[in-house]
């Protein structure tokens, strides 16, 4: 199983960044995909979420209205496109898929990638 992570990097204030993470290894159609952050000294946070069936998403509060989660099966792959960036959502981001099979939760995370918001 692997989760890659791309997208990351340094930008203005106001700018916009989106996030890859390429999966492998598991029937990704049927996880939901998430994108989670870890800023310096706090703790991990959800960001965003894409169900598996319906697509249904929901977002942390801080990123509603400026973060976009989505998913394309057929490249197994889900994106976090981010705009109206601020230095407050500086912070390594993290994919995270998880489902369950047979009664098991399965949870896969990849290595993250560096965001950093900063004039």
């Amino acid at each position: 199983v692997q989760l890659v992570e791309s997208g990351g990097g340094l930008v203005q204030p106001g700018g916009s960044l989106r996030l890859s993470c390429a999966a492998s290894g598991f029937t990704f159609s049927s996880y939901a995909m998430s994108w989670y952050r870890q800023a310096p000294g706090k703790e991990r946070e959800l960001v965003a979420r894409i169900l598996s069936v319906g697509g249904s998403t929901n977002y942390a509060a801080s990123v509603k209205g400026r973060f976009t989660i989505s998913r394309d099966n057929a490249k197994n792959t889900v994106y976090l496109q981010m705009n109206s960036l601020k230095p407050e959502d500086t912070a390594v981001y993290y994919c995270n898929a998880f489902g369950i099979r047979g009664g098991n939760n399965y949870v896969y995370w990849g290595q993250g990638t560096q965001v950093t918001v900063s004039s």
